[in-house]
């Protein structure tokens, strides 16, 4: 039995998914941030760790004449990542893959697997401005797989997204697998699709798992409008109000575009929910947004995820069946800065006086008072003038009003917005949604250090989500392995 290998290796994605297929600890993982590396250890603790530059280790000494099945390399991703943006690169991190073709030529593992972003085919070299040059991309790309093929690889790379797989993240990653054994290259079958697809509904395949399954909902989410210390004294919460008017503006149109203009919002004990993030806008000024019953999309290292509630009261009776924010999606893409605010609604019975329940109190509780209905409409009027909303023809369809401001209908029963609540999504609530165990340790580390929320976030948004390593390593090792030893 050879053994595994972890480089940048991190808090530890790859290696869970690898020993969830292998049924066995990853022997050797390599990081250079101690932080990283504690995190690993106290999740992984029969992994040999190595504190270092990958560079900085020998293989042959590292192996000590053992044969290895599988390396897998994530290597920094930031100095190739669109997401980067204009900003000046790096050729030594982006010159980190490197490592892999050091590794096959000094133990020859049989399987290589590398992760990176999908725009790591444009390696190429770097201008004088250190950006890349267009007219060499792909370049170095090609060298690299060339080089593996030459020391006797077979080599290919395919994207593959993790939801298709069951996690509740959209994550995109490019991905490349080689192997020196002679025996095909295999890539793992989708379990998951989209809910209304084809494919879901004649039963070939499972919905996508949707990021409500991983949100708390029982955990406050305070008003945009209350003051900081309004909501101290209601939740014992520190928070950052007045919010900032772009992050307001998001707000606004996330609540119409999820909301209001959504005919099937999701819907929890009388609340509407979405997602929004602190991304800036797109090229065309799209939300920078999403349903709560799709999956989430990347997370990256940033605090960037808010879940955001309207209140919502009831005019006429009837009942809501709809779901706020998709839910039942999974989400974007977690990064290592948190994005994303989860926008909550609170709804009430108008025609008897009744007033819903907020998902931080037990369902059918009484609640004291108006909510903040003028605040509401000065807000949407702010960003939307008088004329928000449109028809929308679905049967069972939201409506929105256009002489109510915040009215919403659904299947004939007015409902009015009082209220909107944000809080940010916690780091288990992101680990959760990237395809980690709910059992993983993100809070202390090896030596019983606590890790900061800001150092849980930025784990988690580095991390390969496992869903990845699991289902590669189960068709290209496990699989294989099974075969020969029958």
């Amino acid at each position: 039995m050879g053994l595994i290998i972890d480089n940048f290796a991190g808090g530890g994605g790859a290696s869970e998914g690898i020993e969830q297929a292998m049924g066995r600890p990853v022997d050797i993982a390599i990081n250079h941030d101690p932080g990283a590396i504690a995190m690993h250890k106290v999740n992984h603790p029969h992994t040999k760790h190595y504190c270092e530059s990958v560079w900085d280790v020998d293989p042959i000494k590292a192996c000590e004449g053992r044969p290895v099945d599988l390396a897998w390399f994530s290597p920094d991703c930031t100095h190739f990542s669109k997401a980067k943006g204009g900003k000046p690169k790096d050729k030594n991190i982006r010159g980190l893959a490197w490592v892999a073709v050091k590794w096959a030529m000094q133990v020859r593992p049989t399987v290589i697997i590398l992760e990176n972003v999908e725009e790591f085919k444009t390696w190429g070299p770097l201008g004088d401005d250190n950006q890349p040059d267009k007219n060499k991309t792909g370049e170095t790309f090609n060298s690299f797989v060339e080089q593996l093929k030459i020391i006797g690889y077979q080599v290919e790379f395919r994207e593959l997204i993790s939801a298709d797989y069951g996690a509740p993240t959209k994550r995109k990653r490019f991905f490349m697998v080689s192997r020196c054994d002679g025996l095909p290259i295999s890539w793992p079958t989708k379990s998951h699709g989209p809910r209304n697809s084809k494919e879901v509904a004649m039963g070939i395949l499972k919905p996508y798992t949707p990021v409500s399954d991983v949100l708390d909902f029982s955990k406050p989410c305070p008003s945009i409008f209350d003051t900081k210390q309004q909501i101290k004294e209601k939740h014992g919460l520190h928070t950052v109000r007045p919010l900032a008017d772009k992050t307001m503006e998001r707000i606004a149109r996330g609540i119409k575009k999820f909301i209001m203009e959504n005919p099937d919002p999701f819907f929890i004990e009388d609340q509407t929910s979405m997602l929004i993030q602190y991304h800036s806008e797109t090229l065309s000024h799209e939300v920078r947004g999403q349903k709560i019953n799709e999956p989430i999309m990347t997370i990256d290292g940033s605090p960037r995820y808010g879940l955001i509630q309207a209140f919502v009261c009831k005019h006429y009776g009837g009942t809501y069946n709809g779901a706020g924010s998709d839910l039942d999606d999974p989400l974007s893409t977690v990064t290592a800065i948190d994005h994303n605010a989860l926008i909550t609604s609170h709804i009430i019975q108008m025609n008897n006086h009744m007033i819903g329940t907020d998902s931080r109190d037990p369902v059918n509780t009484i609640v004291a008072g108006p909510g903040h209905l003028g605040e509401v409409r000065a807000f949407l009027i702010k960003y939307y003038g008088q004329g928000i909303g449109q028809d929308l023809k679905e049967p069972c369809g939201t409506v929105v009003s256009h002489d109510r401001f915040g009215l919403v209908t659904v299947c004939g029963t007015d409902y009015q917005i009082i209220d909107i609540g944000m809080r940010m999504l916690d780091p288990r609530e992101l680990f959760t949604a990237n395809g980690f165990p709910p059992d993983y340790i993100i809070d202390y580390d090896s030596d019983g250090k606590k890790i900061t929320k800001t150092e849980q976030v930025k784990r988690c948004g580095n991390a390969v989500p496992p869903v990845f390593a699991r289902e590669l390593v189960l068709a290209n090792v496990v699989e294989v392995e099974r075969t020969m030893a029958s």
